[in-house]
């Protein structure tokens, strides 16, 4: 039997590669994504901004956008020699941009082109190529569209499919819009795992919970949580004790942050702003007392020139403060 798996979604101007190494320190065992990266960038852009990463990252999927086999085929192989794990092909993506360029959701409608896309990709390298979608365009039956898209990359020789649940509906709605508005239907990806049981079928949208988490992983092989993740990543803490068995290597966000210094230091070094790699920390300790101080002293302090190590204790400080005080209330008799 296939063992689970969680993984974080990419997300653009989210995910990149501060984001991944914060998260890899908050569980050892999720796949963490890239931001998508167009064949065109990958190829003529500046390849180590771009797609360099810490070693600390893997397993890390890099996620193209693109619709020629050929510049696809030429990316995956720029990106494996960079180190990824795995390919992974956007046609989810519902944006104005990704339309103009003819990849992402708009893909959808194409899927004997996706199938090639896929095929030209596994031509050119030995890593596992996936491909995420979305259940259906505007006005497809997701039924029909769905197993068009599947039988396609499947005969293409994709090794995974992660199906948002969602329609996207690429003339009304905004991206936002089509990351809340389209109604879920989890029950589409089920059948699907059912009636394809030999292929490896993850689910993503809207999972806010460990627990709908379990719930999923009933009926398909992973689950891939998006924003979640990101505006609250103590979520992270449970995934290797919940899905794979395995005791994490931090126990609360306070030794994740202690974990994260070093990497925090060694890009500091290197000239990096503090801010960019605590601004996608700001959802940490949500709930206890001091949070907003945290929130709040990051937002501010970190952007300063020269902030440092020092700047993130301060902000932590607050929250240890707050606990602490907290308990000590607690523990005064009624």
């Amino acid at each position: 039997m296939m063992q689970k798996f969680f993984t974080v979604a990419p997300m653009m101007e989210w995910t990149d590669r501060n984001c991944r190494a914060f998260h890899r320190v908050l569980s050892r065992r999720a796949r963490l994504y890239t931001e998508m990266v167009t064949t065109g960038a990958v190829i003529f852009g500046p390849r180590e901004r771009l797609l360099g990463f810490d070693p600390s990252e893997h397993p890390v999927a890099v996620q193209l956008g693109g619709s020629d086999p050929a510049e696809l085929a030429k990316a995956a192989r720029i990106c494996a020699e960079f180190g990824y794990n795995e390919i992974n092909l956007n046609v989810g993506c519902p944006s104005d941009r990704v339309q103009n360029g003819r990849f992402g959701a708009c893909l959808m409608q194409e899927p004997e082109l996706v199938g090639e896309c896929v095929a030209a990709m596994k031509a050119a390298v030995a890593l596992p190529v996936t491909v995420k979608c979305r259940i259906g365009v505007d006005e497809q039956d997701p039924e029909e569209a769905l197993d068009r898209l599947t039988d396609a990359v499947v005969a293409a020789g994709c090794d995974e499919l992660t199906v948002h649940a969602r329609k996207a509906w690429l003339q009304g709605l905004s991206p936002k819009e089509n990351r809340d508005v389209p109604p879920l239907d989890y029950d589409r990806v089920y059948r699907l795992k059912k009636a394809r049981p030999g292929l490896t079928i993850a689910i993503n949208g809207g999972i806010k919970t460990m627990a709908e988490v379990q719930t999923h992983l009933q009926h398909v092989d992973g689950v891939m949580v998006g924003r979640t993740a990101y505006q609250e990543p103590e979520i992270l803490l449970a995934v290797d004790r919940e899905v794979y068995g395995e005791v994490p290597q931090v126990a609360d966000a306070f030794e994740a942050v202690e974990a994260y210094e070093p990497y925090v230091a060694a890009r500091l070094a290197e000239g990096e702003r503090l801010h960019s790699m605590t601004r996608h920390m700001l959802g940490l300790f949500t709930g206890r007392p001091g949070a907003r101080a945290y929130r709040r002293h990051l937002a501010t302090e970190a952007l300063k020139p020269g902030a440092g190590l020092e700047t993130l204790r301060e902000a932590v400080a607050h929250v240890s403060r707050a606990v602490e005080r907290q308990a000590a209330m607690d523990s005064i008799p009624a």
